[in-house]
């Protein structure tokens, strides 16, 4: 990471695991930051989460610490939570900085901490604002989603595989970790936060509408499938078995599909006769099953290919559904500036991630760590130990020797 980069100068100490804080951390990590994670000896609990490589190793592990430093200190010994407390105060600037899902109590809580460093910025990521547990999967149970989620007509909840809850806390949890150290720059006053995994959810809730909809609309969202509610959206098979995502958002584009479908008399017609403009969204949305059973016939008498090249040019939204592996085969993946090969311990050569930010001196993806890497590095660097010192607390079983890739 060059000197430019957008937070060099920043050390964070993240105490995590699973995805909210880790992911916070990396954000700050691949803008910059020195962000050391800590670790117990032997890993944390999301050491050796699925997914595997054939080694053993995690790859979701790897994937959320990119470009992090490994430190492993054994918190229930006096000696390791003095060592903690050193790294704490070693960076007067740009330190001082703690990223945590811990329980806040005991030694990793504010109070504790802010003993050793009264400007300490500490956040601290809980399930619910009151400190009790939750995760990812009970929030969103909660929340509503998963009963406007599926097909039309399904008789229970339908869970989303991806993490959104936790990815938007993590994501909030990097700028509010930069809020107050901006705040601190000005004051030289520390801050003691929390974020509740509900409150991001709930939050996101109402950003988006869904919590003033059922307060004022009496009647609930329906599940309506692979539709989108509001407007006309919806996927549809192609005559070689795949399927098309299409998108109208827009009178253009809803005149573009139909010119390119050769609908444009009858969608005109169908409006007379529905009394309908489906220049509006609303009705676009109101009249979305015939519109779908109208351009049905054209797409699946098109192979995929054919069905690329109309749309091409035009100004219609769509892509094709692809899976995992779909993408991860497909050749142009390493063109995109997004990701970089990179030499993952346990794992071999893959492509990864930079930060999606584009900005002057942020750098691409770095491997992940091998769990306790860099504990001698640090402790040397920051603390001013020696070599034989570092030795004598891993004989002591105070820290971890570096333990080989995540599995």
């Amino acid at each position: 990471m060059t000197a430019d980069a957008p937070l060099d100068g920043l050390t964070v100490l993240e105490i995590s695991s699973f995805v909210a804080a880790p992911l916070g951390g990396m954000t700050l990590a691949q803008l910059g930051a020195n962000v050391i994670r800590v670790d117990p000896p032997g890993g944390g609990a999301d050491f050796g989460r699925w997914p595997l490589a054939p080694s053993g190793t995690s790859l979701y592990w790897t994937a959320l610490n990119k470009g992090k430093r490994s430190v492993t200190l054994n918190l229930r010994d006096a000696e390791g939570q003095r060592l903690l407390g050193g790294l704490l105060a070693a960076s007067r600037s740009g330190g001082g900085i703690v990223l945590t899902n811990a329980p806040g109590r005991g030694l990793l809580s504010y109070a504790e901490l802010a003993r050793l460093r009264p400007d300490l910025i500490h956040l601290q990521i809980q399930g619910y604002r009151d400190g009790r547990p939750a995760v990812d999967y009970t929030v969103n149970a909660e929340t509503g989603f998963p009963l406007i989620t599926g097909p039309e007509g399904a008789a229970g909840p339908v869970n989303h595989v991806l993490p959104a809850w936790d990815v938007a806390c993590g994501l909030y949890a990097a700028v509010g970790l930069l809020a107050a150290e901006r705040r601190r720059q000005r004051t030289g006053a520390g801050s003691e936060i929390t974020l509740a995994l509900a409150d991001v959810a709930t939050a996101v809730a109402g950003h988006l509408g869904f919590l003033a909809e059922a307060q004022i609309i009496e009647e609930a969202r329906p599940r309506v499938g692979n539709h989108l509610y509001g407007s006309f959206a919806r996927d549809f098979a192609t005559a070689d078995g795949e399927r098309i995502m299409v998108v109208a958002l827009t009178r253009r584009h809803l005149t573009d599909l139909a010119a390119v479908t050769g609908l444009t008399g009858t969608f005109t017609e169908l409006e007379r006769l529905l009394r309908a403009d489906f220049g509006e969204e609303g009705d676009r949305y109101r009249h979305r099953q015939v519109i779908a059973a109208l351009l049905e016939p054209w797409f699946s008498a098109r192979p995929r290919e054919a069905v690329e090249q109309a749309l091409s040019g035009t100004s219609v939204l769509w892509s094709r559904y692809r899976s995992f592996a779909d993408l991860a085969a497909d050749g142009t993946l390493g063109q995109n500036p997004l990701l970089r090969e990179i030499s993952q311990p346990g794992i071999g050569p893959l492509l990864a991630p930079g930060s999606p930010l584009v900005m002057d001196g942020a750098d691409g993806p770095r491997p992940a760590p091998e769990l306790g890497a860099d504990t001698a590095s640090v402790l040397t660097g920051l603390l001013g130990l020696t070599q034989a010192d570092v030795r004598e607390l891993a004989r002591r079983g105070i820290v971890g020797a570096p333990s080989g890739p995540p599995g």
